[in-house]
């Protein structure tokens, strides 16, 4: 699995740290694991659905953590929404968090057509969500669009729950089908791999979510790694549908084999 690779796809959250209410700590190796790639002259893109920021936002972050990264680096579902929004003439209802709202400062807002739902952590309050599924529901056909449908994340302190669920709520409440901007949609991957300029078979993706990570890469065409750190659990191993091409302790484990081929 590891010959014949041009170009890295990382998953950021699990990967290369484990977020936190204190900004999160890296995972160990994973700051130098970066340095090596960009080093071998591999492409790299981090392919993330981190929507508790900006994409600048979250970049600083993982730079002050040592990470060398770059907001041009960074595939992210907010910045895939504004466009199809601008495209539809979509004019959103926000449930997302606080710190991702400065991403949709060119969209208009008012009079909202459809609701847009990130991980909004403490903004994911019943009043909150009755309010865009009163939005939803008033509309003939109901537009949700979801920025991932992840069903939970690891932070520093446990797992916690992800965007999927709440989407999965307003889905079951207003008898619609959301449309997921992030992984695992083939379009997210495929704005990735463009990004890159890198074809999917001489791509790898790793990541630690084995249906949105492993399963989304592996639909495109890629060959896809889950790492045994972020939320990663011993059960993934039997999972019945996704069976990533290997398993990796962590991303520095993965990169050590990689470079080996080159």
């Amino acid at each position: 699995w590891a010959r014949a690779v041009r170009g890295l796809l990382l998953d950021v959250s699990g990967v290369l740290y484990d977020s936190g209410s204190d900004g999160g700590v890296p995972i160990a190796g994973s700051v130098e694991a970066v340095r090596r790639i960009k080093a071998s002259g591999l492409k790299l893109q981090f392919c993330t659905n981190e929507t508790q920021a900006t994409r600048e936002g979250f970049v600083k972050k993982l730079q002050a953590m040592g990470f060398d990264i770059s907001v041009a680096e960074v595939t992210a579902p907010a910045p895939a929404a504004c466009r199809i929004l601008k495209e539809r003439s979509l004019r959103p209802h926000l449930l997302v968090h606080n710190d991702l709202v400065p991403e949709f400062a060119e969209i208009d807002k008012t009079n909202p057509n459809c609701v847009v739902i990130g991980d909004a952590a403490e903004n994911f309050t019943y009043a909150n969500l009755n309010e865009a599924f009163r939005v939803l529901i008033g509309m003939e056909k109901p537009v949700l669009i979801s920025l991932g449908k992840g069903r939970y994340y690891k932070e520093t302190d446990g797992l916690k729950l992800d965007v999927g669920a709440y989407m999965k709520a307003l889905e079951y409440a207003c008898d619609a089908q959301a449309e997921v901007v992030g992984k695992p949609a083939k379009m997210f991957f495929e704005s990735a791999l463009a990004e890159m300029g890198v074809p999917p078979q001489q791509a790898i993706m790793i990541g630690d979510d084995i249906v949105n990570d492993v399963g989304g890469a592996q639909q495109c065409g890629m060959r896809a790694l889950q790492v045994r750190t972020g939320k990663y659990r011993p059960c993934d191993e039997n999972h019945p549908h996704v069976k990533p091409d290997a398993y990796v302790n962590n991303l520095a484990e993965a990169v050590d084999i990689i470079l080996q081929q080159l």
